[in-house]
């Protein structure tokens, strides 16, 4: 099984990958740059290189890049709308050049444009960013809490931008637990997890999950408020925690944890109760 964190670039972009190999991982998430800002500062090739070998030495894979918070491809302003699509274009040829596997996508906000809109707006960007950076890596669509006017805390919306493809590249989801709970799917019961991933199934495929934002919520079921928590220690709970990293339909996805840091040690707490959990059913 494939057990990571969001790991720390600063420094050397190389760093991230020692970071991840001392934290006990097998698999990491990045950003490629500030995720705040706009301005990219450049990956050096005697980096970029030693990034890649590291990679292949440790045995980390898959490496999965996350897009900046600042870009939105649903939005109604034209000005943003434009710049967001070529930084997401940078940002994804930043994460081919890592030989990244993965690049995460959260699908951004209608700012009160309306779902359908939004939706719309996300699918012409992103049938855009294809076309013009022709990506190695496998885009990941992720689902939302919902949160204000953000789209995708609905499976079926996920399931509108990539039938609205021409031709299906290489793309498949990163579901986030949180986002999940907090959005109304009862993951945190058996029958609510059968039913949660039955509805995935039947709109878009479980083999379409590549990764799973493996993390427990502060926020109760159908808050649609995005507040991720250490495992176990929030509202889904270590049972149902457990039940979603030994899930037979789930065992070829990365399980990636975004929970709350303050020091390292919170990462290798986290990174250890995955571990048990894995191991729990094994024993």
């Amino acid at each position: 099984m494939r057990i990571g964190v969001h790991v720390s670039i600063a420094g050397k972009i190389y760093e991230a990958v020692e970071r991840a190999k001392a934290l006990g991982c097998n698999a990491m998430q990045i950003f490629s740059r500030n995720p705040r800002g706009w301005q990219a500062s450049r990956l050096e090739g005697a980096d970029v290189a030693e990034f890649k070998r590291l990679k292949a030495e440790y045995g980390i894979k898959p490496v999965i890049v996350h897009i900046p918070y600042i870009i939105n491809l649903a939005t109604p302003d034209d000005t943003l709308y434009k710049k967001s699509i070529g930084a997401y274009i940078e940002d994804i040829r930043r994460a081919d050049s890592l030989g990244a596997e993965y690049f995460v996508t959260h699908l951004g906000s209608h700012v009160g444009s309306g779902e359908e809109n939004g939706i719309r707006r996300f699918a012409s960007a992103l049938k855009e960013i294809i076309k013009k950076a022709k990506p190695r890596t496998t885009i990941l669509l992720e689902n939302t809490a919902g949160s204000g006017s953000c789209i995708g805390y609905r499976f079926e919306h996920i399931k509108k931008i990539i039938d609205s493809l021409e031709r299906k590249p290489a793309i498949g989801v990163c579901l986030d637990t949180e986002h999940a709970f907090a959005a109304g799917y009862d993951i945190k019961t058996e029958k609510g997890l059968r039913d949660a991933l039955k509805e995935f199934d039947a709109l878009l495929g479980l083999d379409l999950i590549k990764v799973v934002h493996f993390n427990d919520s502060l926020s109760p079921l159908g808050s649609r408020v995005d507040r991720h928590q250490h495992l176990g220690k929030g509202k889904i709970g270590l049972e149902a925690l457990s039940r979603i990293i030994n899930h037979p339909k789930l065992k070829n996805a990365a399980f990636i944890m975004e929970t709350p840091k303050k020091t390292d040690k919170d990462d290798e707490r986290n990174i250890a109760v995955a571990k048990r959990l894995v191991k729990r059913l094994k024993d």
